[in-house]
């Protein structure tokens, strides 16, 4: 099936996000005043697989040397610029990293639109529709969830009545698991545009060096796609326990720390304008980059926002969260990278981040 779904549950705090007819989403968001800030997709194609990843990484062009990108495993709170050197700021932005994933998809679909929405540039990947050339991208971990026998410790049911682990071990097995994990990953459209590409997508975890264990979710759906805003989010499941505890634990620590975050931060989010991304540029492990958010562009239905923002990204970093500090007192309020205009202007999709 080539589309995805909107839904989460069957509670009554669940109904904005009921479960919907299938679909990729297209209403236009009369967003012409934000149609000038179309740019360059950053996904990174690997026409040899991940043979090329180092290849990619040290002839870019855009960030020659990374000077502008610090590794998650030297990452230390003095990154943080004077008046950020704060522990929270930097622990949350240690919890942002650990929900970081690498997407990899490996099909583009043939449904993939001509042009973006509104405009007369082409839609990334247009006009490779059947193409199984490898290509990366950057996506986060926003809603871990256990489910034992189909029921949320919530007391929902499953949105899908669901009642096993749906991980490709449980599907082959006689006896799947009862006890499982759902994790929706977040990211950009033009990653993962439907369920068809979703299917050949998978997730790496814990990429943060290259001597990182290896650790990947590769039964992924899609639930949502909106083209327009350039966002899309992924479904997938596992009964391993080590990992849904620690995915547990990680979402917990971040959902508290965002929080406190948002409350000290907020009265001078639009002085500082700090805006920092964890991404994976070039499908290699995860870097850290700091900068600052330039404008925010309201749509014409003043209902959306698009930021353009310094800090650094590359190919492969497409669909990573882009954390303006002070914005964003609930997760849903978030920014996903879109695009580049250059080395120093970067975009983000549209996203009801509060104001």
């Amino acid at each position: 099936m080539d589309n995805p779904i909107v839904s989460r549950g069957h509670c009554d705090d669940d109904k904005e996000i009921a479960e919907a007819n299938c679909h990729t989403q297209t209403r236009s968001l009369h967003s012409d005043s934000c149609s000038h800030l179309y740019g360059a997709h950053e996904t990174q194609v690997l026409e040899n697989g991940e043979v090329d990843l180092k290849t990619y990484l040290n002839n870019c062009k855009k960030n020659p040397g990374h000077t502008n990108f610090i590794s998650l495993d030297q990452f230390n709170i003095t990154h943080l610029p004077e008046g950020f050197n704060d522990e929270d700021l930097y622990r949350f932005t240690r919890a942002l990293a650990d929900l970081t994933v690498r997407v990899s998809v490996q099909m583009i679909s043939p449904l993939r639109p001509q042009f973006l929405p509104g405009t007369s540039v082409p839609y990334p990947f247009c006009n490779q529709g059947g193409v199984t050339s490898l290509r990366t991208g950057t996506g986060v971990m926003s809603s871990v969830e256990k489910y034992s026998s189909g029921l949320r410790s919530d007391r929902c049911w499953h949105w899908k009545n669901a009642t096993h682990c749906w991980c490709k071990d449980c599907q082959r097995s006689s006896s799947p698991s009862n006890v499982w994990w759902e994790i929706v990953v977040e990211t950009a459209a033009h990653v993962v545009y439907n369920d068809t590409e979703a299917s050949h997508t998978s997730l790496r975890l814990f990429y943060d060096t290259d001597k990182s264990l290896v650790v990947t979710l590769d039964t992924v759906t899609a639930l949502f796609v909106n083209v327009e805003r350039d966002t899309c989010a992924l479904n997938c499941a596992t009964c391993n326990k080590d990992l849904g505890d620690q995915l547990e634990k990680v979402k917990k620590t971040f959902f508290n720390l965002l929080s406190d975050v948002y409350i000290k931060y907020r009265k001078s989010r639009d002085e500082n304008k700090l805006a920092i991304i964890v991404s994976h540029p070039h499908g290699c492990p995860k870097q850290v980059s700091i900068g600052h958010w330039l404008k925010k562009h309201l749509d014409n239905n003043k209902e959306y926002l698009k930021f353009t923002y310094t800090a650094s990204t590359c190919p492969g970093s497409s669909g990573a969260i882009v954390y303006c500090v002070g914005y964003g007192s609930w997760w849903r309020y978030h920014l996903i990278h879109s695009g580049t205009k250059g080395r120093e202007e970067n975009y983000s999709g549209m996203s009801s981040v509060s104001i």
